[in-house]
């Protein structure tokens, strides 16, 4: 009866204690490694209590190491007040062939009486131990440590004794099991949250405006310390698409890094991640194929396992490899993968602002230095280069059509576009961007058998404008194949790339019209002074030349008047002075013609048609000759001195008269195009080569028939002159054999 309720209060004392230890189980803090211990102290001492005479112990196992943590003991009963250990693991530590790791490998309890080739511990053979017995603690699959019992009688464990026992070891294991399991989430939110603040500190990387190459050191030092690894390298591709360039690297005791290029048909690992466009991760480099392809960064050191992942930009197209490695098997898992794959984002995006800067600023550049024609060109290669394109095209607006100005790509295309059955012209119309994703079903496309001819399928188109809300003076686009990777008419940062060369685009063209303007304007300062010097040279000769012209007829009536029976009597004398006063007369009267021009009246408002027909009364035409007009009566007049005007066009007809050898024909006709009127003259000769074309309008060219008028001496450059007064421009047109078209245009009512 005595037995029955000892044994009762022992169960009673085991409930409780199990109890106690569940609820500090359910109470466990993932940073409080204490409670945990407290918990497996409970339940040794339980053990204890339950077992009457017995000592326990219990060790926990790594499952990865496969071995036993000697510093995690914890023990009670005689073995507990033996006198302290001298060693820096414990006496009793388990033994690698010992009952501890035959209870774990065969996941059962093992009892030495039930064992015959069990070798007892050395440490408890000397205390007396008589019986030993291992529980393993079990969870979910996994070993997770070990309770040892000991008695010093030679006698079995009962069936409720084992029971009992069974239930302390499953606390244990579920202790031990709970515990690992918080302190792994809370590693792992601490890392996650350093890693965090890592990537972040990468990101403030973008803003802090190094070079390049400082950034990507940057982010390469954040990738070695979120991956723990080695060492990294990044690797971009060359603007030839043909290697990887070296352009950072970090890492620990670097003794001769090997950073050459790169080919991208290289047998290698980065080349093979550029290829493919896929992250990689090795646990082991010496397995195959890697071992096979492994390039080394430094000779002197061998690495074990490696991770890397492609440089992708938003626009498909590949910029490059991030390549982390460490001389440990299976260093990097999927996180690390990720990881490594976020801050290559962040790269990418360093890179393309970069790019985009450098870009910016070297079209600035030859905003300043180089023809509009020119920096249109490099900007239509710099958006190739930026967005992956294959072709782009820069288009000005001309009335109701698009003229190209620029291409990139060997692809041909239209040299005008309608505007509004176009796909350029509909981005001007709408003030927007457009995105196509296939232009061979695009009916908007102008030119479909292009799009089939050279596969293009995608394509990117803004206006061309400058300034808040102005009006497109054009459109800029850009294409991609089939065979191109690139994605860029699904980026918002293509659009804000292109909008912004667009941009620069229209400074361009706007500088080159300031340029002409301001050169317009300083020509024609320059032509005015000249004209005003030589005006002021010519009047003075002029007027000494009439005075000297001017006593020519006045002698010769003298002469008459005192030689009258002489010149009776001599017809050739007479004949003579009667020619040389009429010359002195004729003379007298060019001269007036041409201070007048000299010193033209205040301008009116001129008729196009009234000073080409007078120009016409006062130039002898041959028999021969015919003049056409057409468009002169509806043009609007011009602020202008007709006399000035009508000496224009003398000149030209005279030219005209005189290229033809007297025979052929001469049409003018007219034009009015919004502020400006555009008259041309057109003669059937034999033309002016394309050389000449500029030289003609000097002042001192003569050519072979002397290419003067014959009243002043001056020719096209004193028509040049005149026409530039009034605000206008003259050009000539001809390929040097079909004639020859002299284009002028004023502008509307006056100068602008």
């Amino acid at each position: 009866m005595q037995e029955n309720l000892e044994l009762d209060a022992r169960l009673l004392e085991a409930l409780a204690s199990l109890n106690q230890v569940s609820a500090t189980i359910n109470s466990l803090a993932p940073d409080n490694v204490s409670d945990s211990q407290k918990v497996l102290q409970w339940i040794v001492e339980s053990a204890i209590r339950v077992i009457p005479g017995a000592s326990a112990v219990i060790y926990t196992f790594d499952p990865i190491r496969q071995a036993f943590e000697p510093h995690s003991r914890v023990a009670a009963g005689e073995i507990r007040r033996h006198p302290p250990r001298r060693h820096p693991e414990p006496e009793d530590a388990p033994r690698p062939d010992g009952i501890g790791m035959r209870a774990i490998q065969q996941r059962r309890r093992v009892l030495s009486y039930e064992e015959p080739d069990l070798n007892v511990h050395p440490y408890y053979q000397a205390l007396g131990v008589q019986v030993t017995a291992c529980f393993p603690l079990i969870v979910a699959q996994q070993a997770v440590g070990a309770l040892y019992l000991f008695l010093h009688e030679e006698r079995r464990l009962n069936q409720l004794e084992l029971l009992m026992l069974d239930n302390f070891v499953n606390q244990a294991a579920m202790a031990i099991y709970h515990s690992r399991r918080l302190s792994s989430i809370h590693r792992d939110l601490s890392r996650k949250e350093e890693n965090l603040r890592r990537l972040h500190r990468a990101a403030m990387l973008l803003s802090s405006r190094l070079r390049l190459e400082e950034t990507l050191e940057s982010i390469l030092q954040v990738a070695l310390e979120v991956t723990n690894a080695h060492y990294g390298i990044f690797r971009l591709l060359d603007k030839e698409g043909k290697n990887l360039v070296t352009r950072a690297v970090a890492g620990e005791q670097l003794y001769r890094p090997l950073v050459e290029a790169l080919p991208l048909e290289s047998n290698s690992i980065m080349a093979w991640v550029a290829r493919t466009r896929q992250a990689i991760l090795i646990p082991d480099l010496r397995t195959e194929p890697w071992s096979k392809m492994y390039y080394p960064l430094d000779a002197g050191l061998t690495m074990r396992s490696e991770v890397a992942v492609p440089l992708i930009n938003a626009s498909g197209r590949l910029e490059g490899v991030l390549n982390l490695e460490s001389p440990e098997v299976g260093a990097f898992n999927e996180e690390d993968r990720y990881l490594l794959q976020t801050l290559a984002t962040y790269a990418v995006a360093a890179i393309q602002e970069v790019r985009l800067l450098d870009a910016i600023l070297e079209i600035a550049r030859r905003l300043l230095t180089q023809p509009c024609k020119e920096v249109l060109q490099h900007i239509a290669q710099t958006a190739c280069d930026l967005l992956n394109a294959t072709d782009a095209a820069i288009w000005l607006l001309e009335g109701e059509e698009l003229i190209l100005q620029a291409t990139c790509g060997s692809a041909s295309r239209a040299e005008r576009l309608p505007l509004r059955e176009s796909l350029a012209g509909q981005a001007i119309l709408k003030q927007s961007p457009i995105v196509v994703r296939d232009l061979r079903r695009e009916p908007r496309f102008y030119r479909q058998d292009l799009a089939r001819r050279y596969g293009w399928r995608r394509a990117l188109v803004v206006p061309v404008a400058a300034g808040e809300h102005p009006r497109p003076i054009g459109a800029f686009s850009i294409y991609s194949t089939d065979s191109e990777p690139g994605r860029f008419a699904e980026s918002d940062w293509d659009t804000k790339v292109l909008s912004s060369l667009a941009h620069y685009a229209a400074l361009a063209v706007q500088n080159e019209q300031q340029q002409q303007a301001l050169r317009a304007a300083q020509e024609q300062r320059a032509l005015a002074e000249m004209f005003a010097a030589v005006g002021d040279i010519a009047s003075n000769l002029l007027h000494r030349l009439n005075n000297k012209i001017g006593t020519i007829p006045v002698r010769v009536q003298n002469i008459q008047e005192k030689y009258t029976s002489l010149l009776e009597n001599d017809p050739y004398l007479t004949h003579n002075l009667s020619e040389i006063e009429r010359c002195a007369l004729e003379a007298m009267q060019t001269v007036r013609e041409n201070l007048s021009h000299l010193h033209p009246g205040s301008p009116e408002a001129a008729t196009i048609a009234q000073c080409v027909a007078a120009a016409a009364r006062s130039v002898p035409f041959p028999a021969e000759v015919s003049i056409q007009t057409e468009g002169l009566e509806s043009l609007p007049p011009v602020m202008a001195s007709t006399a000035s005007l009508t000496f224009v066009f003398t000149n030209l007809f005279e030219n005209a008269i005189e290229a033809m050898q007297g025979a052929g024909n001469i049409r003018v006709r007219g034009n009015a195009e919004g502020q400006w009127i555009e008259i041309t003259v057109t003669d059937s000769g034999p033309g002016i080569p394309p050389e000449l074309h500029e030289r003609i309008f000097e002042l001192n060219y003569s050519g072979h028939n002397g290419g003067r008028s014959p009243r002043l001496g001056f020719g096209l450059w004193w028509v040049k002159t005149l026409i530039h007064r009034l605000g206008g421009k003259i050009a000539v047109e001809s390929d040097g054999q079909h004639g020859t078209t002299f284009r002028i245009r004023l502008p509307a009512g006056g100068i602008p």
